[in-house]
């Protein structure tokens, strides 16, 4: 009889034979599924010579699960789930502007799995659009269950959004001036001035202000950075770059850089040096004589522009930091993970023209939504890039392909399952699997570097073969060794 993964205070207990459940996803889901899991059983009995198997077991969701119960998102997939703790799952329909709520996204928010990792690598031979995709190695931290995502919005027009509007005009008069439209007054001078007063109707001005909350919590920022800042560590990775728009968002997005850097602080202290620390410890060793008040102009160019009690301030942070010379001083802060922070916009560019300085990115849902397509198309697209969904504490996990369903290339036999093959090469290390998540690593180079591809790559590609979906499974297998 197949075993159960299991959590302990100790981690993840993976049986040998454990049940995992799948859903194998609508539109282009089926053909991926059945390329990629011939690809998983290849290197689980490759690595292991039958000593450890893995026994699938498929629930249901999206189109598949309602055509089969009236339900897209059964209650007895999410008990799978719950009961088997590791899972994968393909593309899943979601109908754009109304209709069911996203699937994705209820599946992370149900089960608490309150990071998105999303490591982004280039593979030798990968079509992509920038001169050096060789220097994209990042892994990103998305904050999963808050910010936007939390779904809470009230449609223009409704009573509920003119019930918040309402409470915002009374409770907080100034922030409602902010609303530039929040009256029917202001709508209709607007609308007359805009668009002229022939096509100024009652319904045109009539509060038509949606409203949407972006809920971020200490708790839910620090979970997050907490996993970024573990991870970073075991893997040995350089640096960890808490992404935001703090400038405009202060008390949201600003938050979370501010309380991830008080955790870093506080519960990571031996492992870590932030970014200001460097240049105060850095200072200070350059120029033994150099005082906390000449250091703190080196580090704050706009020192001579505060007032007294900020330019006190600044002076405190560097008498601190120099406290840290028994553990960071002498260049020891120089073998220690790197925190720094990015602002979201300038970050979007930078990863394009300084790839090298990003190494693992934590960040609020959103961002981290905009940054993983924006750096998967980096090095090949959507189509090869692997996601997963995780509960640390839990042990609960999802991995999914990170694409959408494609509906026209159903059944087909052409698309590129690479992003359900590397999801599953982050679900057997997830397992502690590592001999069969590198057999996989090694067959994706291979195949690619023969240049044997999906039609996606063969286009782009000189001298390529174009394989098709299953036959590109079995290419992966045939690098395997």
């Amino acid at each position: 009889m197949p075993s159960t993964i299991t959590m302990s205070k100790a981690g993840l207990k993976v049986p040998s034979d454990p049940t995992i459940p799948f859903i194998e996803g609508d539109g282009t889901g089926p053909d991926i599924w059945r390329a990629s899991v011939k690809v998983f059983d290849a290197a689980v009995q490759k690595a292991y010579r039958g000593e450890r198997r893995i026994h699938w077991k498929e629930v249901l969701a999206g189109e598949k699960a309602f055509n089969a119960t009236g339900d897209w998102l059964p209650e007895a997939t999410l008990d799978a789930f719950r009961t088997y703790l590791v899972g994968i799952k393909g593309p899943l329909t979601t109908p754009v502007g109304g209709g069911i709520r996203s699937l994705n996204v209820a599946l992370r928010q149900i089960l608490d799995l309150y990071v998105c990792l999303r490591p982004v690598r280039w593979f030798k031979g990968v079509p992509s659009p920038v001169k050096r995709p060789q220097d994209v190695d990042m892994v990103i931290f998305r904050e999963n269950t808050e910010d936007i995502y939390a779904g809470i919005e009230m449609a223009a027009g409704t009573p509920e959004a003119a019930k918040v509007l309402a409470f915002i005009e009374k409770e907080f008069p100034k922030d409602f001036k902010k609303i530039r439209f929040g009256t029917r007054e202001k709508a209709r001078e607007f609308a007359a001035a805009a668009m002229g007063e022939a096509v100024v109707h009652e319904a045109d001005a009539d509060l038509m202000v949606g409203i949407g909350l972006k809920p971020v919590s200490r708790l839910g920022s620090e979970r997050l950075v907490w996993a970024a800042i573990e991870y970073a560590l075991r893997e040995g990775r350089r640096t960890l770059t808490l992404v935001h728009k703090g400038n405009i968002m202060k008390f949201t997005e600003g938050a979370f850089k501010d309380w991830g850097y008080a955790l870093a602080q506080k519960h990571f202290r031996e492992h870590i040096v932030t970014e200001r620390e460097s240049w105060i410890l850095g200072n200070k060793e350059g120029k033994a004589d150099l005082t906390a008040e000449a250091n703190a102009r080196m580090i704050d160019p706009g020192f001579e522009m505060m007032t007294p009690d900020q330019q006190k301030k600044i002076v405190a942070e560097v008498e601190t930091v120099l406290k840290l010379a028994p553990t960071h001083g002498d260049g020891k802060w120089k073998t220690k993970l790197l925190i720094k922070d990015s602002i979201a916009d300038i970050t979007l560019q930078q990863v394009l023209t300084r790839a090298k300085d990003f190494d693992v990115i934590a960040t609020l849902n959103l961002n981290g939504d905009y940054l993983s397509d924006a750096l998967a198309a980096q090095v090949g697209g959507i189509g090869i890039a692997p996601g997963a969904n995780l509960n640390y504490v839990t042990g609960h996990a999802i991995f999914e392909a990170t694409h959408g369903t494609a509906p026209k290339y159903a059944n087909l036999d052409q698309v590129n399952p690479g992003s359900v093959i590397l999801s599953g090469e982050m679900m057997l290390r997830y397992m502690g699997w590592t001999e069969a998540a590198d057999l996989i690593i090694k067959g994706m180079d291979g195949a690619i570097t023969a240049k044997t591809v999906t039609y996606d790559f063969h286009r782009m590609m000189e001298g390529a073969t174009k394989l098709k979906c299953s036959e590109f499974g079995d290419a992966v297998i045939g690098h395997m060794g």
